[in-house]
């Protein structure tokens, strides 16, 4: 009986344990070849993301050089409860929410708030841990849709 029980409770440990880790924090770097996003004067030339644990979420900075030559800059601390947050991401989005599905597996939405700006996808980071990959879709600044497929190494 008491073998039984501890074995029960191992397993629970283990699988809270799995749930709780999270293989995407690190700094990750655009792999712009990856992701097909062609090259222009308006696109970025460099795009990084930094992800820190927090309890029961990740903070993220994020930082985009332009070909111009202009940078910025923004974040967002987000639980992986589902509920919305706040973001400073320039102007792109003004809410986000994220879910763990596992430790290489999160689902993403994301809203400009009075906008037309909706975009809804996965982010999964591969098996050996060196690619996160981010597939979204939803609708563009004028509403029109969209589908895109963004690719980051580990820095």
């Amino acid at each position: 009986m008491w073998r039984r029980f501890r074995v029960i409770v191992i397993i629970c440990v283990m699988t809270m344990a799995a749930l709780a880790a999270d293989n995407s924090v690190g700094a990750w770097r655009m792999n712009f070849e990856k992701s097909g996003i062609p090259v222009s004067a308006r696109s970025p030339r460099s795009v990084v993301l930094v992800y820190e644990p927090i309890d029961g979420g990740i903070k993220t900075t994020s930082k985009v050089e332009y070909s111009d030559g202009r940078t910025t800059s923004g974040g967002y601390t987000v639980k992986y409860d589902g509920k919305e947050y706040p973001t400073n991401l320039d102007g792109m989005v003004d809410l986000m929410s994220l879910r763990q599905i596992d430790a290489n597996t999160f689902v993403i939405d994301e809203r400009k708030k009075g906008g037309k700006r909706h975009q809804h996808g996965r982010k999964v980071i591969s098996a050996d841990g060196k690619t996160m990959t981010f597939t979204v879709e939803g609708t563009d600044d004028e509403g029109k849709p969209f589908k895109a497929v963004w690719v980051y190494d580990r820095q």
